[in-house]
């Protein structure tokens, strides 16, 4: 085949296919479809409240913990973990009694911030024990020691 022919049919087949391609775009836009009313959307379901536990002021600290859990949750998801007088008096503002409670120090013997705060209080001979970090809180029930207190060790004054 001679050189022309073969320029001629690359050429041939180059202009079909910029014809066929030429066929994707252009022209006119196709119409949207248009959502109507009649369709049927799923319902949002709404939120149920959440019940705030409630303070049992004569109750043990087993029938307290969802109260001191909540009170020390809302305080940890604002503050973390706070200086203990502060959690001591949040505590007390929401009807624990500072008497029984006792808290860990802010800061270590060397003087350098503390990893967390460890904060109790005794009820009807048990003890709840929370603790606040910068990443988490958590509590337990635990039994009143034989010191008559629920931490172990030196612990700070509670006399503000």
């Amino acid at each position: 085949m001679p050189v022309t022919a073969v320029r001629f049919a690359s050429a041939g087949v180059a202009l079909v296919a910029v014809l066929a391609l030429a066929g994707c775009v252009g022209g006119t836009p196709e119409p949207m479809p248009v959502p109507t009313g009649s369709g049927s959307a799923s319902p949002t379901p709404t939120p149920t409240p959440t019940k705030i536990p409630e303070f049992k002021p004569q109750g043990t600290a087993a029938a307290n913990k969802q109260f001191f859990d909540y009170v020390n949750n809302e305080y940890w998801g604002i503050y973390k973990m706070g200086p203990g007088a502060d959690i001591v008096t949040n505590l007390a503002n929401h009807g624990f009694n500072k008497a029984d409670m006792e808290v860990t120090f802010d800061t270590t013997a060397i003087n350098i911030p503390a990893d967390s705060i460890v904060v109790s209080v005794r009820m009807q001979g048990e003890c709840l024990v929370g603790q606040l970090s910068p990443t988490a809180y958590t509590s337990l029930v635990a039994p009143l020691l034989g010191t008559g207190k629920c931490l172990i060790g030196t612990t700070r004054p509670i006399d503000w």
